[in-house]
């Protein structure tokens, strides 16, 4: 095993490149596999097929690298203390929610190319037949956990990873070695009794303290979820058209969050509460070029219009009426639909009639 200095080079290289924190573990299995394993078997995974397609692998990370004796687990900040961008006061026109992350350059290239040179790295320190193999959140990989046992945070009751140095606004990657580095031991729990995390869910998506129903998760109805949005869940959808934060927003541990240099690159802003008719007019070659190289590419047009309709259906009022009317005539079934379903909202709005599943009023 290497010793305490060499590893802690390792660490320092990490920091070098521009991440915000970065722990290590060894490559035995985590010990939430059971968690894991219970949460593919009540399909609180939803459509998320690779999860199970993989499951082997997240519990053996000795069969994504064989020989792997070690992980770094690294964290990237994404924190904007100073809140979401503020909308023109002229604007009139009905706005969407953005999640944080997503008003960026796709996180995957950002940090990608700072771990492929730490993997470099590490096999050129590690000597002849060492070998690193890097992943954010792309492989079979549970990071979450890992990073937990590395002392790179603790699990909230959101089940997202929260440390005490950046919250909870951050993103994780990691690198599996053959190097015997010596690991970080974990980080206690430190959520006490709070629980204002599960409270702020729009859609009760904790069914307990630690567990979550993705099938309930707006960020899974906005992103991972292909098809129709269950009509129960659409009004508790409010104005969120990719992803949703308002689980993370709600932990204290924020007050240290803070945003890190990698991650300021390519920011585009007036995302995070945009026009939502302007939105809902791109065709598909003005969606892939606006959010070429960025996390809203992978919704498809078809999935961001499905969206941004259920959110015009929960927002907008009759000058919205005539951008949805065209959209219930788009090509696409999944746009047209949900086009349909928000200018019945909004005429049961105008009508005057209280729809008794109405959006919450907006936590967070």
């Amino acid at each position: 095993m290497w010793s305490a200095e060499e590893t802690g080079r390792v660490r320092a290289r990490a920091l070098e490149l521009g991440f915000d924190g970065c722990r290590i573990t060894d490559a035995a299995a985590p010990e939430t596999g059971v968690l894991f394993q219970e949460a593919l078997a009540e399909g609180r995974h939803g459509e998320m097929h690779w999860l199970a397609r993989n499951a082997e692998k997240r519990l053996r990370p000795d069969l994504v690298l064989p020989g792997a004796r070690s992980i770094v687990l690294v964290a990237a900040s994404y924190g904007v203390p100073s809140g979401p961008d503020p909308v023109p006061e002229a604007a009139t026109a009905p706005r969407g929610t953005v999640a944080r992350y997503a008003c960026r350059q796709d996180y995957h290239d950002l940090m990608g190319g700072r771990l492929a040179d730490f993997a470099r790295f590490l096999e050129e320190r590690g000597g002849e037949g060492a070998r690193a193999l890097w992943y954010v959140d792309t492989g079979p990989v549970l990071e979450r956990d890992l990073s937990r046992r590395a002392g790179l945070g603790f699990v909230g009751k959101h089940t997202n990873l929260v440390s005490r140095n950046l919250g909870n606004w951050i993103l994780l990657g990691a690198v599996l070695t053959t190097v015997p580095l010596r690991p970080d031991p974990p980080e206690p729990n430190r959520c006490g009794t709070c629980t204002r995390c599960i409270e702020a869910c729009p859609t009760a998506a904790f069914p307990r303290p630690f567990v979550l129903d993705a099938r309930r998760c707006i960020s899974y109805l906005t992103i991972e979820l292909k098809g129709s949005i269950p009509v129960e869940l659409r009004p508790l959808i409010g104005d969120r058209i990719f992803g949703c934060d308002d689980c993370l927003a709600a932990c204290p541990w924020n007050r240290f969050a803070r945003e890190s240099a990698l991650l300021k690159e390519g920011l585009r802003p007036g995302w995070r509460r945009p026009d939502l008719l302007a939105w809902l007019a791109l065709d598909d070659a003005g969606f892939r070029e606006l959010f070429r190289g960025t996390p809203i590419l992978r919704t498809k047009r078809r999935g961001l219009l499905r969206n941004v309709c259920v959110a015009l259906g929960n927002v907008g009022d009759a000058g919205a009426l005539p951008a949805l009317s065209r959209a219930a005539d788009d090509p696409e079934p999944l746009v047209a639909e949900h086009a349909r379903w928000a200018i019945d909202r909004i005429r049961l709005r105008a009508s005057g009639e209280a729809a008794e599943d109405g959006p919450p009023e907006r936590r967070g």
